[in-house]
């Protein structure tokens, strides 16, 4: 249980709902910011506005996926409040308080660091990553449907790196009766590859592998597809890229070119929001008790 934690929920997006939702369960005390717009409250939870939020109370804070902008702007789809996350502000948490966000980057990371606050990115976890796979598959398998005329059975269908998601995909996409090549870099990487009973190809040899492809799927954070690699796809080749922001394919030569090209990262919260939240709040329960110890039941 986490009672007699304080625990504050910036942002939002879909999936902290559900966060919200089970955290509450769980008998925290949540204070909310950034969701006024919402028309129902939450059992348990106070909604204030973020200058009424008292810092030095909370024991951990929640920030949406994206964590902050490199000006630490947090992102409010639930509200025309502006929230900013400083350096000044953090220092008057308890010294003890977690930061969590799913993804971090060097405003934060840094802000964290000279605070000497515990930041942790919940998308760096591998038990994460994993679970959040599932919901991703099944995106990439809507976006494949949607955006093609021909079925995935048969389709030559190519996916760039076997890391967790990629691993996932390939096998699911493989289940559907695809014809699936992989490339990596590593060689164990291609033994794996080879022992799941998919053609594996050297990620440095990409051209030769997607010059027939029918859908390259793409899952490695570096710019892999690159112009001279979507000169030589057929048109009707759909790229769905499911790197983090900004991709890992030359878009705007994907475009000229009339190749079809979809940046989708994030999927598990846009195609299944409940799911993604209750994976969240699982792990985020789980790291408070570790970390902070149970409260009183």
């Amino acid at each position: 249980m986490l009672t007699g934690y304080t625990i504050g929920i910036l942002g939002g997006d879909a999936r902290q709902l559900e966060v919200i939702r089970r955290l509450s369960e769980w008998d925290a005390t949540l204070i909310l910011t950034g969701f006024d717009q919402l028309d129902h409250g939450f059992t348990g939870a106070k909604q204030v506005d973020f200058d009424e939020v008292d810092p030095g109370r909370l024991d951990a804070v929640i920030l949406p996926v994206p964590g902050t902008n490199q000006d630490g702007k947090i992102d409010t789809i639930f509200s025309n409040q502006s929230l900013s996350l400083t350096k000044e502000w953090i220092e008057k948490t308890p010294k003890h308080c977690l930061f969590f966000t799913g993804i971090t980057n060097k405003y934060l990371t840094g802000i964290t660091d000279e605070t000497k606050r515990t930041l942790i990115p919940l998308f760096d976890r591998n038990d994460v990553a994993i679970y959040n796979s599932i919901p991703t598959v099944e995106g990439t398998i809507m976006m494949a449907i949607q955006h093609t005329d021909f079925t995935i059975h048969s389709s030559k269908v190519t996916i760039l790196g076997l890391g967790r998601v990629g691993m996932s995909v390939a096998r699911v996409f493989a289940s559907l009766g695809a014809k699936v090549k992989v490339g990596a870099r590593k060689s164990e990487d291609l033994a794996r590859i080879s022992e799941m009973g998919l053609i594996p190809f050297p990620i440095k040899d990409i051209k030769d592998h997607t010059q027939d492809s029918d859908i390259v799927i793409n899952t490695i954070p570096a710019h892999v597809v690159t112009a001279s690699v979507i000169q030589t796809m057929p048109t009707h080749t759909l790229i769905i890229d499911l790197a983090s922001k900004p991709g890992g394919t030359d878009f705007r030569y994907a475009e000229k070119r009339g190749v079809k090209a979809l940046l989708a990262p994030g999927l598990p919260g846009i195609v299944a929001p409940k799911t993604a939240g209750n994976i969240l709040a699982n792990v985020v329960t789980q790291i408070i008790i570790e970390k902070l110890g149970e409260g009183s039941s």
